[in-house]
């Protein structure tokens, strides 16, 4: 398995190097079928066989140790990352790519199915200190945006998100969406760099539309605002894609 010219982004592409060569460790852990705890190729090692730069190497492996996928040990080397989640790589062999767009849509098709269904059982299970911390969320998330503090919006938007899941009172409901979630993180970093996108504000209404429903206890309601938000993010995600791609 060779990448060539890898330490530069492919004519079209809208991934830079080092984004490319994260993706092909993945595909090369897939590949040599190392299971968590294993000792991977090292630094030189991949930098050879990707047909890369150990620079480029290493600035692969810090995005890929980041979002838990690679455990880099001082003196003893690289080690696919331990991962005991529910749809992480032990029990789905690490085979979800995250810069793979077939990959991305299905895992948003896969969270519009669990979160939709959070939101109905919310809507009907939903106690009021899991009212608060749903609104409180959603607020935290607004105060983000406004004040352009994106780490801010991240935590509010993963509190709404899991907030819901929990108030659904289901736990492999609340299991699925946080796993979900931290899958689709990991192809937010890797191929938008933590980007926003456009959807900001809209979320932020979408968010309150979706507290609305779950807090006058209808069902359907909850279950429609909440998949009118992931499509719309997905779809903010598919423009930010076209924009890297074509400019």
């Amino acid at each position: 398995m060779r990448v060539d010219n890898a330490a530069r982004p492919e004519a079209g592409s809208y991934k830079p190097g080092y984004e490319l060569v994260a993706e092909r460790i993945l595909e090369l852990i897939a590949e040599l079928e190392l299971q968590p705890g294993d000792r991977m190729p090292t630094e030189n090692e991949l930098a050879t066989r990707l047909g890369s730069s150990r620079t480029v190497v290493r600035e692969a492996v810090k995005i890929l140790s980041a979002i838990g996928r690679v455990r880099a040990q001082k003196g003893r080397g690289l080690y696919v990352a331990d991962d005991d989640g529910m749809l992480g790589s032990a029990r789905w062999g690490g085979f979800f790519l995250p810069t793979d767009l077939d990959h991305v849509y299905m895992l948003f098709e896969f969270r519009r199915i669990q979160e939709t269904a959070a939101s109905r059982l919310a809507a009907t299970h939903a106690t009021p200190a899991e009212l608060r911390a749903i609104a409180a969320a959603a607020e935290m998330c607004r105060q983000g945006h406004l004040t352009g503090q994106s780490e801010l919006f991240d935590r509010g938007d993963e509190d709404f998100h899991l907030g819901i899941a929990a108030a659904a009172h289901n736990h492999f409901l609340v299991a699925s969406v946080r796993e979900a979630r931290r899958l689709q993180r990991q192809s937010h970093v890797i191929g938008l760099r933590g980007s926003l996108g456009g959807h900001a504000a809209e979320a932020v209404e979408e968010h309150a539309a979706i507290y609305q429903a779950i807090r006058d206890g209808d069902p359907e309601a909850a279950a429609h605002a909440t998949g009118v938000h992931l499509d719309n993010t997905l779809a903010d995600y598919r423009r930010e894609i076209q924009r890297r791609v074509f400019g």
